[in-house]
């Protein structure tokens, strides 16, 4: 092979290259270039809710196309879970999980989806504290203290309400159970939203729910909160004692959610959403409504979302085990 063959190879390799540099960056400023899907896993008027339609306007507004709300509640989230994973990895189905899916693994013993193999991980959107509300015609306590007092008296006899079997919702109160020594039974409802209407039609007696969801309720007195999850008070609600403050210093539970994309998805897209997702929650009208739910924007994306999500799915193996959580 002569000097001049291989000078021409070189260039013709270069100029492949260069190509293939400039199609890649063309497809990512070009998506989304139709309307997106949003894969929602809980029925609508839940704390996923509350957060994915501002941020489908946001979405909207930012890159002119569409995120179009699908819900596809059932099984603690798990049914939409199985629905994202087998779409398509073109970054027009999107997955919108909760740390509901981090505790799936430990209590549904034959999912047909890995959640940390089958997707990924593009950006945790919110971080909310649990908080416990009650509806106030049914519990006439006023403190969680009077509470946990009542129940104690009275095993078996009140009830919470959850988003399902598996939810952060149904761990929520079996970590309240035993660290408090009551007995209060479960009842699972098929998403967040028809157990919160449940709750204010006063026909249960208390939720382990996220802020982002209870927080219109609570400010309309339509529900009570009696603590707010951890180690200080959320600044939505500073009158709400936190768990450190009632004798509760371990009690630590938050509802977050999560953006996932079908594995295989290509990587410029994944960057191309991830941007543009972060502009929507740079927004002040997002920031204006994750504050008013009493949420925190996380900075965590990628590889430390998928790290984060790997811890979450153990610290919740552990509390199944530990309570005997199961499906009911």
């Amino acid at each position: 092979m002569n000097p001049g063959f291989q000078r021409r190879d070189v260039l013709r390799l270069a100029a492949a290259g260069a190509a293939a540099l400039a199609a890649g960056a063309h497809a990512q400023s070009n998506w989304p270039t139709r309307p997106v899907t949003l894969i929602v896993p809980f029925p609508a008027g839940g704390g996923t809710d509350a957060f994915a339609r501002p941020l489908s306007a946001q979405f909207s507004r930012i890159t002119g196309q569409t995120l179009v709300i699908d819900n596809r509640g059932g099984a603690g989230g798990t049914v939409g879970a199985s629905i994202a994973a087998k779409a398509a990895p073109d970054g027009y189905t999107l997955f919108m999980g909760a740390v509901h899916h981090a505790i799936a693994p430990a209590i549904y013993p034959k999912l047909d989806y890995d959640i940390e193999k089958d997707f990924v991980p593009l950006l945790l959107l919110a971080n909310v504290p649990q908080v416990v509300v009650v509806n106030p015609k049914r519990v006439t306590e006023t403190t969680l203290q009077a509470f946990v007092a009542n129940a104690k008296k009275n095993p078996g006899k009140l009830n919470y309400a959850s988003a399902g079997a598996g939810t952060s919702h149904h761990l929520a109160g079996e970590l309240f159970k035993l660290q408090t020594g009551t007995y209060i039974t479960h009842i699972p409802y098929r998403g967040a939203g028809p157990a919160l209407q449940d709750l204010i039609a006063g026909n249960v007696d208390v939720m382990f729910d996220g802020l982002g969801s209870s927080a219109q309720h609570i400010k309309a007195g339509r529900i009570k909160a009696l603590m707010v999850a951890g180690s200080k008070r959320n600044p939505a609600f500073p009158d709400v004692p936190c768990a450190a403050e009632v004798g509760l210093p371990d009690y630590t539970v938050t509802t977050w959610y999560g953006l996932w994309a079908p594995k295989g998805t290509p990587a410029d897209v994944q960057a191309k959403i991830i941007e543009d997702m972060k502009k929507a929650l740079a927004s002040d009208e997002l920031k204006a409504i994750w504050a008013s739910n009493g949420s925190e924007i996380p900075n965590i994306s990628a590889a430390a979302y998928g790290s984060f999500v790997n811890a979450e799915i153990r610290r919740w193996a552990a509390v199944v085990k530990d309570s005997g959580a199961k499906l009911e």
